[in-house]
């Protein structure tokens, strides 16, 4: 019997054998994601001075923070089917200290490659830690309660990403020629600490029939999403790069056709069924979307005030702070309204973003003299403080935590670890997809123009295109279901 078959009178326990506390727990899952998303916002403010140390071309530097997002995604799925199966607390514990391992790693590395598979290492970690933490509260909390949790999980995400830049300036700019290096190493005591709660706090493996696992599966799919991914890397010939894309789709079909045979005498990493319900379907390709333009939104504006306008790590850090907190505050606010407001409160979430970067283009349309880029940056800066930015941040908040908890609805509770790595694995591989498909639209814009400032709006359209697709999806769905009724 694993976790999800559990009766009402059979609650998880913790390795002491009392009943797992639904809050603490999730409080726990809140510290992982936050580190998880700490991972990602202090390197990108420092990606400049790695870059510089290391001598990265344009493509290691997309490694550094796409390939984080490729490993975390890839291990997503199959790490949150072993949970299912065979507890959370262990899984949990495992892939935060092998986090921990690699944050020592790359504090420490001697060359940019040792650097990127420390970040690679890193990704992986991740990626087995939170789908126990999305599995556990799938478990411990009832659908109409679902909201707040999964709100106070977002809250984790925009609070690494408001910490994130400002903790990450200090350490650059305080630690001089070294200090992009603390960056990793600060990872070290957060990692202990989250685990030793997660060991504390995690309900344990339920004892039972222990099904076997997909291991088939879990490399199909993993190879099949690896190898579409590696299509973006600028290092392949031409025609190998090409060939990666059948290999890819070849795989990913053996997996569909692998998952359905399985399912006939055993229990597949993860059941294709999920997506035949409509609300987990929707709620995977508006993660995906999303969050290939949210993500987005740090790597360029960073670069660009960095790279493009000349200043340090601390004035990226604070013009980055607006989006961090609107998104914070429209989590808070719709945690609770998710099950309640449903669909309409995502569209308003996704068009608040839009329309909020919206308006940090037009601000940049009339900026003062391309050849003046410090005078372009005190507008730039009001105008994301004034409302682009935080419209924008606003718009995030109203986006992810009630698009989590209505694709989760109706998941039944045995496969949630699995659903909601499907669910994860959408929102990293895109958001990593949208870190390489931004940076390539931007130095190719910076090849042809010479010029930032001009650059800088070809991959900003991008990123609003991305957030308009998403809510054109909603759109349809609430049309279609209008129909319906």
């Amino acid at each position: 019997m694993n976790e999800g078959e559990l009766g009402a009178g059979e609650p998880p326990r913790t390795g002491s054998g009392r009943p797992v506390r639904p809050w603490p727990a999730a409080t726990v899952g809140l510290l992982a994601v936050f580190l998880g998303g700490l991972n990602i916002s202090l390197v990108v403010i420092a990606l400049p001075t790695i870059r510089s140390v290391f001598d990265l071309s344009s493509s290691g530097q997309q490694w550094l923070v796409s390939g984080y997002f490729l490993t975390l995604g890839l291990t997503l799925v199959p790490a949150g089917r072993f949970g299912d199966q065979r507890g959370r607390r262990n899984i949990f514990v495992a892939g935060i200290m092998l986090s921990v391992v690699a944050s020592v790693v790359a504090g420490f590395a001697p060359s940019g490659k040792w650097l990127i598979i420390a970040r690679l290492t890193q990704g992986v970690g991740v990626g087995i830690a939170l789908p126990q933490v999305f599995g556990a509260v799938q478990r411990l909390f009832s659908p109409r309660d679902r909201g707040r949790p999964l709100g106070l999980l977002a809250v984790g995400v925009s609070g690494s990403r408001l910490a994130g830049p400002i903790l990450g300036g200090a350490l650059v700019t305080l630690g001089g020629e070294q200090g992009w290096r603390w960056i990793f190493l600060i990872n070290v005591p957060l990692g202990i600490v989250v685990a030793g709660f997660g060991w504390r706090l995690f309900p344990v493996a339920e004892r039972g029939r222990r099904p076997d696992l997909d291991l088939i599966g879990a490399l199909l799919l993993m190879g099949g999403l690896g190898l579409l991914w590696l299509m973006q890397g600028e290092q392949w010939p031409g025609l190998l790069r090409w060939l990666l894309l059948p290999a890819g789709l070849a795989m990913l079909v053996a997996f569909f056709y692998w998952e359905r045979s399985y399912a006939r005498r055993g229990e597949p990493i993860f059941n294709l069924g999920l997506f035949r319900i409509r609300s987990f379907a929707l709620g995977a390709f508006i993660a995906t979307f999303y969050f290939a333009g949210y993500e987005a939104i740090y790597y360029l504006v960073s670069e660009y005030l960095q790279q493009g306008l000349g200043h340090d790590e601390l004035v990226a850090a604070i013009a980055l702070m607006p989006l961090a907190v609107g998104t914070a505050l429209g989590s808070v606010a719709a945690g609770a309204r998710a099950s309640r407001i449903g669909r309409p409160l995502i569209a308003a979430g996704l068009a608040c973003g839009a329309v909020g970067l919206a308006m940090l283009l037009v601000a940049d349309l009339f900026l003062p003299d391309p050849r003046s880029p410090h005078a372009a940056t005190l507008p730039l800066l009001l105008a994301g403080l004034g409302g682009g930015l935080v419209t924008a941040g606003v718009g995030g908040g109203l986006v992810i935590a009630p698009n989590q908890t209505l694709a989760l609805a109706h998941v039944p509770p045995a496969q949630g670890g699995s659903a909601g790595g499907m669910l994860q694995t959408g929102q990293r591989l895109g958001g990593g997809f949208g870190v390489a498909v931004v940076g390539t639209a931007l130095f190719t814009s910076l090849d042809r123009t010479g010029d930032w400032l001009l650059a800088f709006r070809i991959p900003m359209a991008v990123i609003i295109c991305f957030f308009v697709i998403a809510f054109v999806a909603v759109l349809i769905d609430l049309a279609t279901r209008s129909r319906s009724r």
